[in-house]
């Protein structure tokens, strides 16, 4: 079940964040992520998926993740937003010694209104989306229905579940 919370502010660009954590109290991470972006000017959480349970993928030794996706709607930029989203990833303890390594929480910008570009510190859509079960799962909970990647995000996002995809297993539905 995702929860929704009410849209207070119009003309704001509606993003997609993926949360990951696989360090310390992971769950409660991922909610004190949610709480510090609510909490951040320019950004109102709109949606929140599902908690979902993965295998670690690249570096595989390494703790099970916890995975969730959040839709905002935001006045900031997509580069602006993203100093956000690694602020709160610092405040919350992240290190980033080994890549695609253990982590206390990660954050990262998916999709931006239908923004694409490719600069030296972002890239949009994020280009690896389409191949992370992690991502696509939990994302398909919050994308909107008539997101223009909605049929693609849900095709394989279904496909990774049946396939058992990188051990993606619900954790627990917010209420």
């Amino acid at each position: 079940m995702v929860q929704s919370f009410p849209s207070s502010q119009t003309g704001l660009k509606e993003a997609y964040v993926a949360l990951g954590s696989n360090l310390g109290d992971r769950e409660r991470t991922l909610r004190q992520a949610i709480e510090e972006l609510s909490a951040r000017a320019g950004i109102q959480v709109e949606r929140v998926s599902d908690i979902y349970e993965t295998d670690p993928v690249g570096y595989t030794d390494q703790p099970a993740f916890l995975n969730m996706a959040v839709a905002v709607r935001t006045s900031l930029e997509p580069d602006d937003l993203l100093t956000e989203l690694l602020d709160i990833e610092q405040q919350l303890g992240r290190v980033r010694d080994i890549r695609w390594g253990p982590r206390t929480v990660d954050l990262d910008l998916l999709l931006y209104e239908e923004v694409s570009m490719d600069t030296q510190r972002l890239t949009l859509p994020h280009p690896r989306m389409m191949e992370r079960a992690f991502v696509l799962v939990p994302l398909c909970d919050v994308l909107t229905k008539t997101h223009p990647l909605r049929a693609a995000v849900e095709q394989s996002a279904t496909t990774a579940r049946e396939d058992g995809k990188e051990g993606i297993k619900r954790w627990i539905t917010i209420c």
